[in-house]
This record gives C-alpha cells, sequence and structure tokens, in this order.
C-alpha cells in the first residue's frame, strides 16, 4: 500500500517539519547533548527562528534576516554530527513529505551541513562576514 504524502506547500507544513525534525534532534544520542546541554538552546525561542528560516528556504517568505553560522562556531561539533543531523532531516521530509519542494528542503540541508562542517573544520575567520 502507497501512503500519499503531500508535498510541502504552508507554513503549517514547514512547522510540522521542523518540530518533527526537532523531536528527532532531542532523542538523538549525538545531537540531544549538543543541544540541549553544550549550547543550552531555548526551544521556546529557537523553533520560530527555524520556521522562518526553513520558511524562507522553501516558500520564499524573506522572513528570516539571521546569520546561522556564527551561532555554530563554539560548539564541539564535527562531520559526524553534520552526517547525522543530515540523515536526521532527510528521514523527516521523506517520512512527512514527497514532491519538488521537498526534494529542495533535502537539498537545502545538504547543503548546509556540507559548507557548517567544512567551515567549521577550517574556522575560518571569513566565514563570519
Amino acid at each position: 500500500m502507497t501512503v500519499f504524502r503531500p508535498d510541502i506547500h504552508s507554513e503549517a507544513d514547514v512547522q510540522r517539519l521542523v518540530d518533527t525534525f526537532y523531536q528527532k534532534v532531542n532523542q538523538d544520542e549525538l545531537l540531544a547533548p549538543v543541544f540541549n546541554g553544550f549550547a543550552q538552546v531555548d526551544w521556546s525561542r529557537h523553533l520560530p527562528i527555524m520556521y522562518d528560516f526553513w520558511s524562507s528556504l522553501l516558500l520564499g517568505t524573506a522572513r528570516y534576516h539571521g546569520r546561522p553560522f556564527p551561532k555554530h562556531l563554539p560548539l564541539p561539533v564535527d562531520a559526524t554530527h553534520f552526517g547525522r543531523w543530515l540523515a536526521l532531516f532527510e528521514a523527516t521530509v521523506e517520512e512527512l513529505f514527497a514532491g519538488p519542494v521537498a526534494n529542495v528542503a533535502k537539498e537545502r540541508a545538504r547543503n548546509i551541513a556540507t559548507m557548517f562542517e567544512y567551515r567549521l573544520r577550517k574556522r575560518d575567520p571569513l566565514s563570519l562576514l
């Protein structure tokens, strides 16, 4: 039996993606300690920022106006963490959605993970610009 999965079309879809993904992050033995221990993420503040971020990338809303990379500089993360982050994100997209925008979400996440991991590995001072 094939289960119909809609594409990402609305703010509600973006919020569902973000909420489901971060539920997985919070249960993950590798990522949860970084988010909840080291970074001490305030989820009530962080999730709305992530809604804006992904809404901007996937729906073209241009609501996000931050600089996400500098916040990641002090984190104790490496390629393993980015690989897990990406695997959880792609699994979440595939569990909930299918279609062109869902494919863009996975592509953007791959690009983000690749660039952040590279910049953190290099600790490139120009990456703060």
